[in-house]
């Protein structure tokens, strides 16, 4: 005749497992707060990134294409110029249009000026005003939010500049979760490029390439009563690089 087990046996069974129930929560927020990275090394990854990239980044070039959509179209271009961008360490940006066409005011009021602006923001002079630092910002790490973007799991951090410029953003940082590399800036230009101009909200994409976030997609759009709507999108697209080499 088999045993069968004392009611004592049955009772410590029912209370171990419950006990072990009661645990779980409480472990996995232990182990969920042994994952969370440190504030602190998340920043300094990114500020390393930035000397990184301007030290080590001799040349490249890329094929940039701009589109512009106004109103509620956003399937047909209302101008459209796809450009050849060259990059050299000391000299910055230069552009060369390869093929524009569509509305002759936007290509020669809107994107002409866009392009020499990001030509002036690259200045050697003043490039590092534009950097993702803390000299530019007052950058939060954002405990527990995260988000998947392109696969990649990404944590937010929130930035906010320490004076308004129409190219320093208001808004997040998203950085890869593994080695904390851009993945993509998300919010508003802290001031408007001009009188004329509505409060511009915009995105940019990145990819880690050579070990460096480079952009392969952007969005930007605005309102303004004289205007109305308006938006850009960029394609980044056949990056050449020439690198330092590391020793």
């Amino acid at each position: 005749m088999a045993a069968q087990p004392s009611k004592y046996t049955d009772m410590h069974f029912q209370t171990a497992s419950a006990i072990t129930i009661g645990l779980l929560p409480i472990l996995g927020i232990i182990a969920l707060r042994a994952q969370q990275p440190d504030p602190s090394a998340v920043i300094r990854d990114l500020e390393a990134a930035n000397l990184s990239r301007h030290n080590n980044l001799l040349e490249y070039s890329n094929l940039e294409h701009y589109a512009v959509y106004r109103g509620k179209d956003q399937t047909h271009p209302t101008a459209e110029m796809t450009v050849r961008v060259t990059y050299t360490k000391g000299a910055g940006k230069n552009y060369t249009i390869l093929k524009q066409s569509g509305s002759n005011i936007i290509l020669r009021y809107g994107l002409h000026p866009l392009l020499e602006n990001e030509k002036a923001i690259s200045d050697p002079a003043k490039v590092a005003n534009s950097w993702f630092s803390t000299a530019n910002y007052d950058m939060q790490f954002k405990p527990g939010v995260t988000r998947v973007i392109d696969g990649r799991t990404c944590l937010a951090v929130t930035i906010s500049p320490h004076h308004k410029a129409p190219n320093l953003i208001e808004g997040t940082l998203w950085v890869d979760a593994h080695d904390h590399t851009l993945v993509e800036v998300e919010g508003v230009a802290s001031k408007k490029p001009s009188v004329f101009a509505g409060t511009t909200k915009m995105m940019r994409r990145y990819v880690n390439m050579t070990g460096y976030a480079m952009a392969t997609h952007a969005h930007a759009e605005s309102s303004s009563f004289f205007f109305g709507h308006t938006a850009v999108t960029i394609d980044y697209s056949d990056y050449q690089f020439q690198v330092r080499s590391q020793r």
